[in-house]
């Protein structure tokens, strides 16, 4: 390996870093307020969607195929059930429809 690699890692290593390391050390033991923690809360669901919402367009040819299984989770996760089943759910119904088609 050339010694580009490991600038290139190491400057990898700083970038990822600094954004965990600030908040650690300039917010230890103060509490943020009340809306900046429901931000923070529901930052990883909207990244989570920005992720996924544009797979279900793509899972097969028939683009029904992903909205079927999207509206099935989104019926199934309303309804507060755990994620496992959420999953489980919409895949069971996705082989039913498969095996329909």
């Amino acid at each position: 390996m050339s010694s580009w690699y490991w600038w290139m890692i190491l400057g990898m290593a700083v970038v990822t870093y600094i954004p965990r390391a600030i908040p650690l050390t300039f917010l230890e033991g103060r509490e943020l307020p009340e809306p900046v923690q429901n931000v923070l809360r529901n930052i990883p669901y909207a990244v989570l969607g920005a992720l996924i919402f544009p797979a279900v367009f793509f899972i097969q040819e028939n683009i029904w195929f992903g909205v079927i299984g999207a509206f099935a989770a989104f019926g199934i996760a309303i309804t507060g059930a755990n994620v496992m089943i959420v999953v489980l759910g919409s895949i069971a119904l996705l082989a039913i429809v498969s095996g329909l088609l």
